[in-house]
């Protein structure tokens, strides 16, 4: 058996024994919430409504400058789509993925800040769509003419852009319990059943044969709720129409091949077996999405969580491009596919692209964002690059329009989606706290006690997580299970209740605290966060702690350059921005058992409402590393990476260099040459 071949099976053994809880739910009382009706598979997480988990801290920040930014006035900022002429407002212009992608952000933005303006902005889009449907039951735009004026594809009733607004339907329904949105879907679905023998999923594009598992997810939820049996006839139509992610998994080479698959597609797919898994639990559908990740990280991994994809697949080095819809779309999927699961490597997996690669890759006002960014990323200018699209030079510039406009109206989704997984209720009339952050939520518990939790923390950059519970006032105890996730880079963590050791707890499990709660009981988890290595493309070395990648801090000079060339397509103006500080640094080789002694912890005594900035950094790493002269600049990006711990490698002297949280940073070097000491 080589490496390979040990290392699935370890992960699917993994995701088996340790990774997931309660593959059945553990009690026979109703449910409280909506879990999968028979025949399909119980889930061992539940999702609450939107709206009862809300955002405190930085993370509430983070939700408050989309509100200010881009997400609340794009309807200003990007007239040519979002005003009402959009298809999906009625009108004949854009009739495609755009106005609904914005909307699949600015809804749950909107519900969980409960925002009336931002409701009010919603309404239009929803009420439009509710009222859309055709006796036959289709829904949507009639007839396409595309983002520009005049501008007819004919392709209006293609089923990708319904994906998208059916997510936001559920997402609608979720918060406000209107029942048009099941008669809508009903009869749509009905639709779906008759039309897609004769038009499947790529009869207009190859994009809905590619994303059916977003279709395929709101069948599922939609049966879950009215039990219509011919929705599981479809599903299973869906599922053999959408591109064979399993098999294709499962040879493994696919992810092998640069160029062999859509950047996004592959980010919104991965999760399409597991969706499935629901009505077919075979371990084929588990084992294929564990090696499909496996192999990304082999064949095209990144350290912030991604993968070079710019936009088709393109292989691990640290300067090839990875899309901001890639970051939120497999955050997406990673949220999913936990709740079905349970499995801690996709909590893990969806911590590290939020608290990295996402904060990165829109500026601090949420005004303007990256197209790609990349893992060593030392000047960003418009210029050509070996990437696998390029747009005019402007992919890696901060604008708004620069690239490719697809992120401007996608990128919404990120925060509010993370925000609204960060808690889940539990098949047995518990509640779990499956990622971290700031927050609060009010869920039921046991028979139907209505508490409250309040989170607070500064994690990613803080070990320390503080849990306490709020009940009714009339309720003196009340005895349910709590479900706290440790990470698999935890090697031991602590729980304490009311300031009393319960217990210590190694990583890689869900760990639930079974007893009779009363209100005002305190639960801390400690997760101490160690420095450790990660090895990637040529060798290089990632420094990390905690879910946290972190990379080197660098001088920025920022520049805004008026776009007189093209600015319909990419934006009247974009941002550069170039280095001012030396990055072509190697670390010095040190033993894994020596990191703790090598490199000093530098932390802030408070974390800012805002952390994600060079200035304010929560954290800071001091390193040794040597300069490497042959380490220049090729193409207005870092050239070509120095295999680590090549001998006879000129270096210069040495010195100390500043590592800062990965998502604090513009430019950086995060996956480093090791040099011999």
């Amino acid at each position: 058996m080589n490496k390979f071949v040990l290392l699935i099976f370890l992960l699917i053994w993994a995701s088996n024994h340790h990774s997931s809880v309660a593959q059945t739910p553990g009690s026979d009382k109703k449910s409280l919430y909506v879990n999968c009706k028979a025949p399909l598979r119980p889930n061992p997480y539940l999702e609450l409504p939107l709206g009862a988990i809300k955002p405190k801290g930085w993370l509430k920040e983070m939700l408050v400058r989309q509100k200010n930014g881009a997400t609340g006035h794009l309807d200003k900022l990007y007239p040519l789509v979002m005003n009402q002429r959009n298809g999906w407002l009625g009108g004949e212009g854009d009739q495609w993925e755009r106005g609904p992608y914005w909307i699949d952000g600015l809804l749950p933005l909107a519900y969980i800040l409960d925002d009336k303006e931002l409701i009010s902005k919603t309404k239009p889009w929803v009420e439009w769509t509710l009222n859309s449907q055709d006796a036959d039951g289709y829904f949507g735009p009639k007839k396409d003419y595309g983002p520009e004026p005049g501008l007819q594809r004919d392709n209006s009733r293609d089923w990708w852009p319904k994906m998208v607004m059916l997510k936001i339907l559920k997402q609608y329904y979720s918060a406000t319990g209107d029942k048009r949105v099941i008669t809508v879907m009903t009869n749509y679905f009905k639709y779906q059943l008759k039309q897609l023998p004769k038009n499947p999923l790529d009869h207009w594009t190859f994009w809905a044969r590619y994303r059916g598992g977003d279709n395929l997810m709101v069948v599922y939820w939609l049966y879950n709720i009215t039990g219509d049996s011919f929705l599981l006839d479809l599903a299973n139509l869906i599922h053999r129409q959408t591109f064979d992610y399993t098999g294709e998994f499962l040879k493994g080479e696919m992810l092998a091949t640069p160029g062999s698959i859509h950047c996004v597609n592959l980010a919104q797919g991965i999760k399409e077996p597991l969706i499935y898994y629901q009505q077919h639990p075979e371990q084929k559908y588990l084992a294929a999405t564990n090696k499909a990740f496996a192999d990304i990280r082999k064949f095209n991994g990144q350290a912030q969580g991604l993968y070079g994809g710019d936009e088709a697949l393109h292989g691990n080095n640290p300067t090839q491009g990875s899309e901001l819809c890639s970051a939120v779309e497999m955050m997406f999927s990673l949220e999913s596919m936990l709740g079905i699961t349970g499995q801690v490597s996709f909590a893990d997996h969806l911590e590290k692209i939020a608290f990295n690669a996402l904060p990165t890759q829109s500026t601090d006002d949420y005004m303007g964002r990256q197209y790609f960014q990349q893992a060593n990323q030392v000047m960003l200018t418009r210029h050509i690059r070996n990437f696998d699209q390029n747009h005019g030079g402007t992919d890696v510039c901060y604008g708004l329009l620069t690239g490719y406009p697809c992120c401007t109206s996608n990128m919404h989704q990120g925060w509010p989606k993370f925000t609204q997984n960060l808690w889940y209720a539990t098949p047995d009339h518990g509640i779990a706290a499956l990622l971290f952050s700031p927050s609060e939520v009010k869920a039921k518990v046991a028979n139907g006690a209505e508490v409250k939790f309040t989170e607070e923390t500064n994690y990613p950059f803080n070990e320390t997580i503080n849990f306490t519970l709020t009940t009714d006032k009339n309720t003196k105890s009340v005895t349910f299970p709590f479900h706290l996730r440790i990470p698999a880079w935890c090697q031991k963590a602590t729980i304490t209740i009311n300031g009393k050791t319960w217990q210590e707890v190694t990583g890689n499990q869900i760990t639930v605290i079974n007893r009779t709660w009363k209100s005002g009981d305190a639960v801390q988890l400690q997760l101490p966060m160690h420095l450790f290595k990660t090895t990637w493309y040529e060798n290089s070395v990632a420094v990390e702690r905690g879910p946290i990648t972190y990379a080197l801090k660098m001088g920025e000079e920022w520049k805004t350059i008026k776009n007189e060339k093209d600015p319909i397509a990419f934006g009247q103006e974009y941002k550069e921005v170039r280095p001012t500080t030396p990055w072509n640094y190697g670390l010095l080789q040190v033993p894994d058992n020596q990191l703790e002694a090598s490199m000093q912890v530098v932390k802030r005594e408070q974390v800012s409402t805002y952390p994600w900035s060079i200035s304010n950094a929560p954290v800071e790493i001091k390193v040794k590393a040597k300069r490497i002269p042959s380490w220049q600049l090729y193409n207005d990006m870092a050239g070509p990476l120095p295999y680590s711990l090549t001998s006879n490698l000129e270096t210069g002297n040495e010195e100390e260099i500043t590592l800062i949280p990965y998502g604090c940073t513009t430019l950086r070097i995060s996956q480093f040459p090791e040099i011999r000491k």
